[in-house]
This record gives C-alpha cells, structure tokens and sequence, in this order.
C-alpha cells in the first residue's frame, strides 16, 4: 500500500523568454497567448521565502499550461 499521492506538484521546465520576461517557449512549445500573470509572494519572514512569478499561456498546439518562474532560485518550472 502506498501513502498519499500529492497534486500539482511542479517540475523543471526549459523556458524561453522574451526581454520583458515573459515565456515565447515552454518545453519546446511555442507560446501563442498569455492569457495573465501574477506575483506570489510568502514567507518573506522566514528563511525560506516563496517569490514566484506565474505565467498563464496558450501554446501554439493550442494546450493551456500554467508555469512559474522561482524568482529567489531563478528556475522554471510547469505547475500544470
């Protein structure tokens, strides 16, 4: 028997973006739509804080994908 499984959880993705920051290429998608973005910040007290910027874009296959840029780590990850 196994124990819970956890949802959503993010992993790595190769991003390609524009001089403003936002994706042109997701996992070798290219990106037709941002649909919006948004800025999460947490934890800030501790030393451990969460700064992501999240991306929500149509890609030219016509998939919608949700990722985020770790602003503290600098990666990219796909969140869906």
């Amino acid at each position: 028997m196994t124990g819970p499984r956890r949802l959503g959880v993010p992993r790595a993705a190769a991003v390609r973006v524009a001089p403003d920051g936002r994706p042109l290429v997701v996992d070798r998608r290219y990106v037709d739509a941002v649909r919006e973005s948004w800025l999460v910040e947490d934890r800030w007290w501790t030393e451990q804080p969460v700064r992501r910027r999240y991306w929500e874009v149509v890609t030219t296959c016509g998939r919608d994908v949700v990722v985020f840029h770790d602003l503290v780590g600098g990666r990219w990850f796909l969140q869906r």
